[in-house]
């Protein structure tokens, strides 16, 4: 392998990914660490702790996201900002997420290990509420902050049992005193698992990804009529589930009708009074769309409400549909891109061009700065999953090329 000698610690990376993965562990090997819960809080503060004891300054804006700080020796430069997101799925992996984060330290103690002084200031990030498990909203944290989604918003949103999301956040001790707001930075790098199983069918070690899909998504209500399942015969009924099955396969459908590249899913479905002898009165979905052409989803999102209506009509039922978001494919910087080529390539590490299939933090940070990503592969592409692996010489290759590209940014000579 070939490289400079300022090297990360591997075994320490994976430590650190273990010593976090505590935090929520199942049974299964897995995490259950939804946003801001007391488990949530746990992780903040050892995050936070940790970033401490390295010297960095922590704050923490109104939405809960955290920036540790690390100065640079020009005050007057503005800070490469680099991370991921700590939260998780119900059912989720060691490795969503917390790779970006906790690579994120390792990249700090390296530095301050072998006495580097960066130009430009570096600011870790632990953004809130990547995942949208808990409150439906993905990606609420860092749309938040890039303005995407008005505050007094991601503050309403309710979760299953009805707690919002800022009084979450106050009850955790995370509700910071900091606008969430774009504040001035120089770029923002982040370091992920592909999610998928590309990287690693090809025996890539690196993914360099050059941006993310388009996507949009509805919340879907349908509405019919709970009655008695053995006494209203089929020409009475106005099963509200059934209905939902005709959505479904329709979304099925339209996402198979595009081939490799189309993604379609419903992921959540929650069903009215949900009793073994009572036809369904109301059910309530999620529907999304993605692809990596923008104008395929915009199609999508014009066409389908009223396909959708035409599915339902049949049953008797009605369907509400309500927008939660609509992106257009987010492309990344191209010099921010060239880096994290330029490292792996140095390092010897092979690798390959990607698009991202999954949303993540880096699309919203995108619009307000230069961006790149940075993949390694997991174990038979498998995430969402208490089973998701990566391998620890995975994990130091994806902290060794964030490291070098975050580096190379804070002491590039300002344009």
């Amino acid at each position: 392998m070939t490289g400079s000698n300022q090297r990360i610690d591997g075994k320490r990376l994976w430590d650190s990914l273990m010593a976090m993965a505590r935090h929520g562990a199942t049974p299964k090997g897995g995490v259950r660490r939804l946003t801001l819960t007391t488990i949530d809080k746990a992780a903040r503060d050892d995050f936070r702790a940790q970033c401490e004891s390295l010297g960095l300054t922590v704050r923490v804006d109104a939405i809960g996201n955290m920036f540790a700080r690390r100065e640079g020796r020009d005050p007057t430069r503005l800070p490469v900002l680099f991370g991921s997101h700590l939260d998780s799925q119900p059912s989720g992996g060691k490795f969503d997420g917390a790779l970006g984060v906790v690579a994120g330290l390792e990249v700090m103690r390296t530095l301050n290990d072998l006495g580097i002084a960066t130009e430009a200031p570096l600011e870790l990030v632990n953004w809130t509420d990547e995942e949208g498990s808990r409150f439906g909203l993905s990606l609420m944290g860092s749309g938040t902050w890039a303005g995407v989604y008005p505050i007094a918003r991601s503050y309403g949103l309710r979760d299953i049992e009805g707690t919002t999301v800022e009084s979450a956040l106050r009850e955790i001790g995370y509700q910071g005193e900091h606008e969430a707001a774009p504040f001035p930075a120089d770029s923002y790098f982040e370091l992920h698992i592909e999610q998928g199983p590309i990287l690693e069918k090809e025996g890539a070690r690196i993914g360099i990804v050059t941006g993310a899909q388009a996507q949009v998504w509805w919340d879907a209500r349908i509405t019919g009529q709970d009655s008695h399942a053995g006494t209203t015969p089929p020409y009475a009924r106005r099963d509200a589930l059934v209905a939902a099955a005709q959505v479904i396969t329709l979304v099925d459908r339209l996402m198979r009708d595009r081939g490799d590249e189309g993604r379609g899913t419903v992921g959540f479905l929650k069903v009215e009074p949900n009793s073994r002898n009572v036809i369904p009165g109301e059910v309530s979905f999620s529907i999304e769309f993605r692809h990596p052409d923008s104008a395929d989803i915009a199609t999508l999102a014009r066409d389908f409400p009223a396909m959708a209506q035409a599915a339902v009509a049949p049953t008797g039922c009605t369907i509400e549909l309500t927008p939660v978001l609509h992106y257009d494919a987010q492309p990344f910087d191209a010099d921010c891109v060239a880096l994290v080529e330029a490292a792996a390539k140095r390092l010897g590490h092979p690798a390959r061009r990607i698009v991202s299939g999954a949303g993540h933090d880096a699309v919203y940070v995108a619009r307000r700065m230069p961006a790149a990503m940075i993949f390694t592969p997991c174990k038979d592409g498998l995430s969402h999953n208490e089973a998701e692996s990566i391998e620890p010489e995975e994990a130091e290759a994806g902290c060794q090329v964030l490291f070098e590209a975050v580096v190379a940014r804070a002491n590039r000579v300002p344009a």
